[in-house]
């Protein structure tokens, strides 16, 4: 509960008190990833040339192969703004923060902490052996450490952290992402309202990736404002590409 009072406070400093503020270098101000045209600011990791395109101003995932594209920079302590919606019914798709910049061994997907992007669908679609479907926290951004990295979940499910109110909007709507991720912490808020959090991540620097994961997904408005930096030891940076 405090986290959250806090981080909540500092979301309303920075856009209710900055306008107002002396205007310095360093003053914190969002900065678009995507420029609607181009894949400018971004690097295929190991999908292809036709799995991501422009449109409209809109970035299209076409989901095949599966893979990342990421940051050309790595990111530590940031707001981040993204749009997202699926195309087709369970579809999944997620963006990594903090993230390697290679996939893991043996693995098409990066250690890194993944925001996940599931249509309202895919518990119906991907049933457990028995034919149930599966939990229902899989959908409406849950948080977990993929390939290595650890996190303490906020709202527990096993070691990932789901929801705490269903957020999330079906295939063809668009939902909205708002990503605090501050020293190791991070506070989701899906379409308006902060839902989720996960602390203690074990490392608190790293790339961004969009996830292409088998299905068509479509991305749109996607900003960050970075803030100040914190005190990351070596362990908790992730290693620069060719390290």
């Amino acid at each position: 509960m405090l986290l959250q009072t806090t981080l909540r406070a500092c979301i309303f400093c920075i856009f209710i008190a900055a306008p107002i503020a002396p205007v310095f270098a360093d003053h914190p101000s969002w900065t678009a990833l995507f420029n609607g045209q181009d894949l400018s600011g971004w690097v295929d990791v190991n999908t292809s040339k036709d799995t991501w395109t422009v449109r409209d101003g809109i970035l299209i995932c076409s989901g095949h192969p599966i893979g990342v594209m990421r940051s050309e920079k790595q990111y530590e302590n940031f707001l981040l703004h993204i749009e997202w919606c699926h195309m087709e019914a369970g579809g999944n798709s997620g963006v990594f923060i903090w993230s390697d910049a290679t996939p893991a061994p043996r693995r098409p997907l990066p250690k890194g902490l993944e925001v996940q992007m599931l249509e309202l669908q895919w518990p119906l679609i991907n049933r457990e052996p028995d034919g149930s479907p599966r939990h229902s926290g899989y959908v409406s951004g849950e948080l977990f450490g993929a390939n290595g990295l650890e996190i303490v979940p906020e709202n527990p499910r096993g070691r990932r952290s789901m929801s705490v109110e269903m957020r999330c909007k079906g295939k063809g709507e668009w939902n909205t992402y708002d990503v605090v991720c501050v020293d190791g912490s991070v506070k989701l808020a899906i379409n308006g309202k902060f839902v989720n959090g996960v602390s203690g991540s074990t490392v608190k620097k790293g790339y961004l990736c969009l996830e292409s994961e088998g299905a068509e997904i479509h991305f749109r408005n996607i900003q960050i404002m970075e803030l100040a930096d914190g005190h990351p030891t070596a362990q908790e940076i992730a290693p620069p590409l060719g390290k």
